[in-house]
């Protein structure tokens, strides 16, 4: 039983505006530290950073522009608590406390992300998918339920009838959408929003990719200031988790469908 959501739902939209914001503080300064939360909805975002690096207006109602739409932003932006900025004077140091947990997709989970991405290729909007041992139910915005149900006839579509979605109709908030992010290796901390030395995007991308490879699932846990996770040091675990999200293109591009 497994949900998944696509980039344009508003929970995503927040995922992704913090990615983002991420993105544009490693254009910045490839050692910088940013933590962002986004709440947004009803024609207004709201965004808390706590960031190393100087956001203009500009730079930030653009890129809430170019995912969310001409909505109003709210930006408030601080500097890192010094006290956790020097745990990173040095080296790569965990900078929380964290337990992680990997584990390998079933195949009912890959199979729901290749609906969701299909329906989202034809359909760019708010959407949201349920994939329960062949129980598939299919919630799209701004699609008729016929044109759906043409692509998968043996889909349960828009139960209460077809809708236009968005922040227009709903709320979002970074980090909602653990369970379409990570499937069973949902954890403690979420993956958006943050820089790689924060434990809760670089060793839950570790565990996920430790756990695919090894088809087992693996347990870590980490406490602020630890400097090895896993036997290999911390630096380490942060360039596997930089190499995957390069691969994917950036920390937006992580935030649209998560690790899977």
């Amino acid at each position: 039983m497994i949900e998944k959501v696509n980039p344009s739902h508003p929970d995503k939209m927040a995922d992704r505006i913090a990615g983002a914001l991420v993105d544009l503080a490693y254009e910045k300064n490839a050692n910088c530290k940013i933590d962002v939360e986004i709440l947004i909805g009803y024609g207004v975002c709201h965004i808390i950073a706590e960031t190393s690096e100087a956001f203009s207006k500009e730079e930030v109602e653009g890129i809430v522009k170019r995912i969310a739409g001409n909505i109003k932003v709210n930006l408030a932006s601080v500097k890192q608590d010094p006290s956790l900025a020097a745990i990173q004077k040095d080296k790569l140091r965990c900078s929380d406390n964290g337990i992680f947990k990997g584990v390998p997709l079933t195949e009912e989970q890959k199979e729901i992300s290749k609906i969701a991405r299909d329906i989202y290729s034809r359909y760019p909007s708010d959407g949201k998918y349920i994939l329960d041992e062949g129980k598939l139910v299919i919630c799209q915005s701004n699609a008729t339920n016929k044109e759906i149900k043409q692509l998968y006839p043996q889909a349960i579509v828009n139960p209460l009838g077809e809708w236009t979605g968005g922040t227009n109709v709903d709320a979002g908030a970074t980090n909602h959408k653990t369970g379409s992010d990570m499937a069973d290796s949902v954890a403690s901390g979420g993956l958006h929003g943050k820089d790689l030395s924060k434990c809760d995007v670089s060793v839950n991308i570790y565990a996920f990719l430790k756990a695919q490879k090894t088809n087992q699932t693996v347990q870590f846990s980490c406490a602020i200031g630890d400097d090895t996770v896993d036997g290999k040091s911390y630096d380490e675990i942060v360039k596997i988790a930089k190499e995957y999200i390069d691969n994917l293109g950036g920390f937006e591009k992580l935030a649209e469908w998560g690790l899977y």
